[in-house]
């Protein structure tokens, strides 16, 4: 076999949830456990850090994968979904695992593959577990993919565990309430390993509490211990720039940070962040002021992030993130409205069909003008569909199906000084050619 075929078997044979969705989601950790015992349990040859959560994870995990890296540990990632390669979920130290090391696995397990039938999640999780074991890394930032207790990431036991914050997506499979769905992510809270929770929410906070006391597992809520604002951008050049923001609380260990990923948003995936590493040298870690700084300023040097408020160019000025559910558009929101001033805003936007499209839909400016496209597989919720329920609200519309062709035509009625805006769904977000 080589890369290409590898990665047909991956995609093809086995079911894949960005593609068809709840047909391969499973409330089920079997085929991960006898897939992982197979390959002779690599998830516990080492040491872990699990992350769940509605909004902020993958920029979490990005975040403490690069401090380690920057105070010298070998660092395993794992995140999903990828963008532009699939290669891009599974790193160490921020390079993609090698197509050859792909091959291999797929090669060497393939007749197990076929009989046990595993999704193409569940299989790539054990690709990751094997592969960090295999290059005997020293510590491994696992985000699950969706919900926590039946995620396939699950069978790992951490030296941490994280939940960001709970908030409405993926109703259908984890929960219609914040109740159900905090108990799906509490799911990843083990025995004995204490757990950060990055938002204080009422309806929320008794469930990962009475979680936590069942488990003994030492539970800390980072936003109650640690204030974190955004102050500015640190504009090192034309083409670099920082994000700033001022700490203050019990946690803080440092006053005053810079982030590569610029975002303000990230002020409420500091606290996490910082608490965890606090909670990691507790734990014996030797994460010091200067790697936590040194780390932050250098997220996407470190681990290679993609769209996470990426600017694309500057005259227009175009920006792209992932954010896709009712509260991540709202941050986008927020943060636009700062931006745009009085200038124009342009909105490139595509969901998938399993969203709820009207709480979206209901947040979005009336004097923006938008266009919807849809990403080019099967989960895409038509963009005429999504033209329908906009036009019910009042927003001015047009529909252009590809991505990079509705960029164009939005360039075509920008001045330099207006403002584009490219997301709504990660997949969208992936077709973008100068990602």
């Amino acid at each position: 076999m080589n890369y290409q075929t590898s990665l047909d078997f991956l995609f093809q044979a086995l079911p894949m949830f960005q593609r068809v969705g709840g047909a391969a989601f499973k409330k089920d950790l079997s085929n991960t456990l006898k897939l992982c015992a197979h390959l002779g349990n690599p998830q516990h040859k080492f040491k872990s850090i699990h992350i769940a959560g509605t909004n902020g994870k993958g920029s979490t995990a990005h975040a403490l994968a690069a401090v380690l890296q920057a105070a010298g540990y070998t660092t395993g990632l794992y995140t999903s979904p990828h963008l532009k390669s699939f290669r891009e979920r599974i790193k160490i130290n921020g390079i993609e695992i090698p197509e050859n090391e792909v091959v291999q696995f797929v090669e060497a397990n393939k007749d197990y593959l076929l009989e046990l039938k595993p999704s193409f999640f569940e299989m790539t999780v054990a690709l990751s577990f094997a592969y960090f074991a295999k290059q005997g890394i020293d510590y491994a930032v696992i985000e699950t993919g969706m919900g926590g207790r039946f995620d396939s990431t699950n069978v790992i036991h951490p030296l941490l565990s994280i939940i960001t914050n709970i908030g409405f997506d993926h109703e259908q499979f984890l929960g219609d309430t914040l109740n159900k769905i905090a108990f799906e992510k509490a799911g990843i809270i083990k025995e004995h390993v204490p757990v950060v929770i990055g938002q204080t929410h009422d309806k929320t906070a008794s469930v990962f509490r009475s979680i936590a006391a069942d488990r003994k597992a030492n539970i800390i809520f980072a936003d109650q211990s640690l204030k974190v604002n955004f102050t500015g951008y640190n504009r090192q050049s034309k083409d670099k720039s920082l994000a700033q923001y001022s700490l203050s609380g019990s946690a803080a260990t440092v006053a005053n940070l810079e982030l590569d990923l610029l975002g303000s948003y990230q002020a409420k995936n500091l606290p996490a962040i910082i608490v965890a590493l606090n909670q990691l040298n507790a734990l014996g870690l030797q994460l010091h002021p200067e790697h936590i700084k040194e780390g932050l300023s250098h997220i996407i040097t470190n681990t290679g992030l993609k769209g996470r408020w990426q600017i694309l160019s500057s005259e227009p000025l175009t920006i792209c993130d992932t954010g896709h559910n009712a509260d991540g558009i709202q941050e986008i929101i927020d943060q636009l409205s700062v931006l745009k001033g009085q200038q124009k805003l342009y909105m490139i936007l595509g969901m998938v069909k399993d969203k709820a499209h009207y709480k979206v839909l209901e947040k979005l400016p009336k004097d923006a003008e938008y266009f919807f496209c849809q990403a080019d597989q099967p989960r895409s919720m038509p963009a005429r569909e999504l033209q329908s329920l906009a036009t019910e609200l009042g927003l001015k519309v047009e529909v252009i199906e590809n991505v990079n062709q509705a960029r164009m035509a939005a360039e075509k009625k920008a001045t330099k000084e207006d403002l584009i805006f490219i997301g709504g769904s990660t997949f969208v977000v992936a077709e973008i050619n100068d990602l």
